[in-house]
């Protein structure tokens, strides 16, 4: 297998586990997309908003169908180190020798949820620091070299205080969350009621590496100069994006690349800049500032995250053409029941409200013919 089938297959497997972790998921299919893409940057998500607002729920399914050692913990003031790296093994400590036993805890994870992140005592955050940045867990005699690809912070809201606000930098991602609107209630009732899906039958964890890997060597020279003058854009602005942020922001640009199956990054892989604007209201203003670079964005992995962070033309026809032609295949021409033809129908509903007939990308001009005919009498 060749280098560029070998990043297809790779690509085209976590995009499998994408979006079976999506079934279910009601406003909630960005998170679980951006989880993925993080996991390929080797950069870590902090997502923020109200309790019950399904932040655990997107994360668990994600770590269930790409497989690999997961943890998750809700924090408390009162939570002790050992609840989350391990206690400390007796046995050596009567030898006078301080080692933590970490089989099972966050140390050994490869995708971890945090949740109340910042309730930590500043023991535990300064131990969290050494373990996102450097991927090494130390206390005591212990050194362990860690497997984390992704870890995922929640919290209600941003942090006041300076010293956690220095740490929640850390975070390079944030997504914000609210509940799901009023407009969606039925479906997100409906989904409620269904079992929860299995875990995928094998674990992508091993395509994840390779694709961290094809990330790191991913050929930037042609689109940096248009991150640069982004970055620019976006402190005009008024966001504040530090250099670190800065520089860091490439690998979220690479692992957009190689989820959409390509070695060489472009403009089509700027969508993900406006994830590293600190605030809700600063990616709102991202959105704005880099909207004439974000339009031609498109990835055949996040279909939904390219389409929500840019909100361009492309990436909504790439996910309506998609979502049709997924119907098609499930259900043919032939719609059997009710619930069936009412996709059907809002799914050309949707494609008609946001493009004229006239100006239809051709694939999407005949997914639309076919869903016409199936639901005409």
């Amino acid at each position: 297998m060749g280098e560029r089938e070998s990043l297809a297959y790779d690509a085209a497997l976590v995009r499998e586990a994408v979006a079976a972790a999506r079934v279910g998921l009601v406003e909630r299919e960005v998170v679980a997309e951006v989880v993925a893409l993080c996991a390929v940057a080797g950069e870590h998500l902090l997502v923020v908003g109200p309790p019950g607002t399904g932040k655990s729920e997107a994360v668990r399914r994600v770590a269930s169908q790409l497989g690999g050692r997961y943890f998750e913990y809700l924090l408390g003031r009162f939570t002790e180190p050992g609840e989350l790296f391990g206690p400390v093994d007796l046995r050596r400590l009567r030898e006078g020798v301080v080692a933590v036993e970490t089989a099972g805890m966050l140390p050994e994870a490869e995708i971890a949820f945090l949740d109340e992140v910042f309730l930590g005592s500043t023991a535990i955050l300064n131990t969290l620091l050494g373990l996102l940045n450097e991927r090494v867990f130390r206390q005591g005699s212990t050194v362990l070299d860690a497997p984390l690809r992704v870890c995922v912070g929640a919290a209600n809201a941003l942090p006041e205080d300076p010293a956690l606000a220095a740490f929640a930098d850390r975070f390079l991602v944030r997504m914000f969350v609210e509940a799901v609107p009023d407009a969606r209630l039925e479906e997100l009732l409906e989904e409620g009621a269904r079992p929860q899906p299995a875990a995928g039958p094998t674990g992508a964890v091993a395509s994840l590496d390779r694709l961290t890997v094809a990330a790191r060597a991913c050929d930037l020279a042609g689109v940096r100069p248009v991150v640069a003058a982004a970055i620019r854009r976006l402190r005009s602005a008024g966001i504040s994006i530090g250099d670190r942020r800065a520089v860091r922001s490439q690998r979220l640009v690479a692992a957009a690349a190689v989820l959409d199956g390509r070695s060489v990054a472009g403009v089509a892989d700027l969508w993900v800049l406006p994830l590293i604007a600190p605030t809700a209201d600063a990616q709102v203003v991202a959105r704005e500032a880099l909207a004439d670079l974000l339009a031609d964005s498109a990835n055949a992995s996040l279909v939904h995250a390219a389409e929500e962070l840019s909100r361009g033309r492309h990436a909504r026809a790439h996910r309506l053409t998609r979502a049709g032609r997924e119907l098609l295949d499930q259900h043919g021409h032939e719609l059997t029941d009710r619930d069936t033809r009412l996709r059907f129908e809002v799914t050309l509903r949707e494609i008609d409200a946001g493009f004229a007939l006239d100006d239809l990308p051709e694939p999407l001009r005949q997914v639309r013919a076919d869903l016409v005919a199936a639901v005409q009498p």
